[in-house]
């Protein structure tokens, strides 16, 4: 265990992957608590699928695989899907569940044709793009993490910012309406900063598990608690200490790929508080109703022992 602290600390490569998967966690469960509340859960796979384009496209235009361009040309394409879901769900009668699945579908078909195209090209072996679809968490190096860093502390500061209006909007938009904030705007602003949440985790997870990171965390934390804050809290643990574990668990065992990992960490934190949360578990939910019918059969004793039942 010690050397094992050791290794986080001092260890260039482990430190680099453990620091960016617990930031990942972290804004990941900050920013998945409000998609999970609003019922969207599909909205950071749809957001993930959508940024892939964004990053061949920027690729195209650059022709250098350094990471700020690509970032940005996902997170622009992020954020145009973000815009095209949003006008799908106000000026037609398509559901948000079909909007998410048209945006998902069109952006990653897109993005995957542009793959193919840069991968038949000359220059397809400098390219590296395929790390975006799976994520490639061993490749971060420090100043990935600084980043990562910056981009997830800008987006938590605003969460802390707009607390308030981000739980009426989730929570009761036609109250928060009624009350003058401009509900549309503050669903652009929180779907924006999840496409920040996207854009960090790409290259540590990739778009294919991106949505485990945004509904695992606040799907685990909702079994403890029925307080926003706590929620967030406890969802942003849940995160930090997946990305950690998975990070650590691919470093001790060869050939481990870490965004897997780290979302079958992930998953274990997910069952576990199914099954064990006070509130909601299903093991106390089966020790209560064990416990009731022990109670309703010596209520019926004592009732049949006093005559008043036969």
């Amino acid at each position: 265990m010690s050397e094992l602290l050791r290794d986080l600390i001092f260890d260039y490569t482990l430190r680099n992957v453990a620091l960016g998967s617990a930031l990942l966690g972290i804004v990941s469960g900050v920013l998945g608590s409000y998609a999970v509340l609003r019922r969207q859960g599909l909205l950071g796979d749809t957001l993930a699928h959508a940024a892939l384009p964004g990053i061949c496209i920027a690729f195209l235009i650059t022709g250098s695989r350094a990471q700020i361009p690509l970032l940005l040309g996902a997170g622009i394409a992020g954020w145009v899907g973000t815009m095209i879901l949003l006008l799908i769900v106000r000026r037609t009668v398509l559901s948000e569940d079909a909007a998410l699945g048209i945006v998902l579908s069109t952006f990653f078909g897109f993005g995957v044709l542009l793959l193919t195209f840069i991968n038949q090209r000359d220059d397809a072996n400098q390219a590296g793009l395929d790390k975006y679809l799976f994520g490639q968490a061993a490749a971060l190096i420090e100043s990935d993490v600084i980043i990562f860093a910056i981009l997830g502390g800008v987006a938590l500061a605003l969460v802390l910012l707009f607390y308030q209006e981000f739980k009426l909007l989730t929570f009761d938009p036609e109250f928060a309406g009624s009350l003058g904030f401009g509900t549309t705007k503050l669903s652009v602003l929180l779907t924006s900063l999840i496409v920040v949440a996207v854009v960090i985790g790409l290259q540590t997870v990739g778009v294919v598990l991106m949505a485990a990171m945004l509904i695992g965390p606040a799907a685990a934390a909702r079994q403890w608690t029925d307080r926003l804050g706590v929620m967030i809290v406890l969802s942003a643990a849940f995160g930090a200490v997946a990305g950690v574990v998975g990070a650590v668990l691919s470093f001790t065992e060869e050939r481990l790929p870490t965004g897997p990992t780290i979302v079958l960490a992930l998953t274990v934190i997910v069952f576990a508080s199914l099954a064990f949360a006070p509130a909601r578990g299903l093991v106390w939910e089966w020790w209560r109703r064990r416990q009731q019918r022990r109670a309703w059969a010596l209520e019926v004793a004592r009732l049949k022992a006093e005559g008043h039942v036969r």
